[in-house]
């Protein structure tokens, strides 16, 4: 394939490619809610299966036979609370947890009629049912302690951690970098699939609950402000994520238009005004996973006329699912498989300092090892949207005395690390498949681990 002429014209990148309804149709619910007679008739798909091997696929261990049981019997408050009670973040995970490859891949409804009980859009129609009453109604907190516990990060590990030490009692400082707690339900998933600010509004009707402090704006960086927090507090939970981002070590890489896909979603996610983003013409996302296709998507939807999401490997070894690249394909995204970045190219004359392609080299699976086959293929791109993963900020927690494997916190399953009353949790732990569904166990867990700690 030639390489594409650059011109002094420079990159075609704008805002406001598309009418402004356009704008409102492309970014609204992807999956609207169940009506009742819709859920009533899925709910009754269920076998409600005795060792139900749906209940045993979720990572929180939600009881999904009796909670679609209570929906077939119009219970819905008793449905949400069997959700909530294994899984505190039960509204957004049923949004965006890949059912598909959980709880729905090994529902035995698949196997007689070639398609799962619809699990991800009951839970959603439960949990949403109740959102209008407090959640005190659901779970009263119990007698307080007197005990206080710092969790730094307001992701879904975070939220999850602090809502669980709440119910039995204990006070909770949570901490956030940001200026809105959430994380990567805040600041990191399509718009289209946590529409209508939810992050937000279930953020804030689990603070309900009562015995949590939210503090926004608050960044670990230093080992003396951990053992501050640690003097000042009964234990500390960590759940910072992963808020490094990977670089492609390629020349070209610090060209204008070259970003992380990460910060083009959460600038995205906190736009008043999806029409004001300025998007290229012609998108290149290099990466495999759900975020790279969340990135591509939303550049379509934008009004991108070309996006190609690039990946170095094979379609079996995407972390992106099945049902993740169809919708990116459904939305006209054209999915390259063995290509590896070679090089960001720059235009010419004016454009000289902006990206104007990227050159890759293909490559083979040769006795398990990636091979380059010294062909090329060039895409000509006025913006690169890098999602190739991100990383912990290790230096700093391995100056606390925290052991770090992997670019990550060594603790066991309940988050217990080699430190005393130091626990650590959700994707800047060592293990798991850095799903919401699992940071959220993870905070569960180890919430049930503190409180054992502080009663003992």
């Amino acid at each position: 394939m030639p390489p594409p002429t650059t011109t002094d014209a420079g990159p075609d990148i704008r805002p406001a490619r598309l009418a402004a309804e356009q704008y409102a149709q492309h970014f609204a619910d992807a999956a609207p809610r169940l009506t009742r007679t819709q859920a009533l008739v899925e709910a009754e798909r269920c076998l409600y299966c005795y060792d139900a091997p749906c209940a045993t696929a979720c990572p929180t261990g939600i009881d999904v036979p009796s909670f679609i049981k209570r929906i077939a019997d119009d219970n819905l408050r008793g449905a949400a609370k069997a959700i909530l009670e294994a899984n505190p973040l039960g509204g957004t995970c049923a949004r965006v947890c890949p059912t598909e490859v959980l709880c729905e891949q090994v529902c035995v409804r698949t196997t007689q009629q070639g398609k799962p009980v619809e699990i991800g859009k009951l839970q959603r129609y439960a949990v949403d049912a109740v959102m209008d009453q407090p959640i005190s109604a659901l779970f009263p907190r119990a007698t307080p302690t007197g005990k206080t516990v710092a969790v730094v990060g307001a992701g879904p590990a975070g939220i999850a951690c602090a809502v669980g030490l709440a119910r039995l009692g204990h006070s909770v400082v949570l901490h956030d970098a940001q200026a809105k707690g959430g994380g990567l339900n805040e600041y990191g998933l399509a718009s289209y699939k946590v529409a209508g600010q939810f992050a937000q509004r279930e953020l804030d009707w689990l603070l309900g609950i009562g015995g949590i402090t939210l503090k926004t704006g608050w960044k670990l960086q230093t080992a003396a402000q951990l053992q501050a927090l640690r003097d000042g507090h009964a234990a500390v939970y960590l759940a910072v994520g992963l808020a490094g981002t990977q670089a492609l070590r390629v020349p070209g890489e610090d060209l204008d238009g070259v970003r992380d896909a990460v910060d083009f979603i959460a600038e995205l996610r906190q736009a008043a005004d999806p029409s004001t983003l300025p998007i290229g013409r012609r998108v290149v996302v290099i990466g495999g996973g759900m975020t790279a296709v969340d990135a591509a998507v939303q550049s379509k939807l934008l009004g991108a006329e070309q996006v190609h999401m690039v990946y170095r490997r094979g379609p079996a070894t995407m972390g992106a699912s099945h049902a993740e690249q169809e919708w990116a394909q459904t939305h006209g995204i054209s999915i390259h498989h063995w290509l590896v970045p070679e090089a960001l190219l720059p235009g010419s004359g004016a454009a000289a300092g902006h990206v104007a392609a990227v050159r890759f080299e293909r490559q083979v699976l040769m006795e398990g090892q990636l091979q380059p086959t010294g062909l090329h293929e060039t895409l000509a791109a006025d913006m690169v949207l890098k999602a190739i993963g991100q990383k912990l900020d290790s230096s700093l927690l391995a100056d606390c005395g925290l052991t770090l494997r992997d670019g990550r916190v060594v603790a066991d399953d309940d988050g217990r690390t080699g430190v005393a009353g130091l626990y650590a949790g959700g994707d800047c732990r060592l293990g798991g498949r850095d799903l919401t569904v699992e940071a959220v166990e993870d905070g569960k867990r180890a919430a049930l681990a503190i409180h054992s700690q502080l009663i003992a």
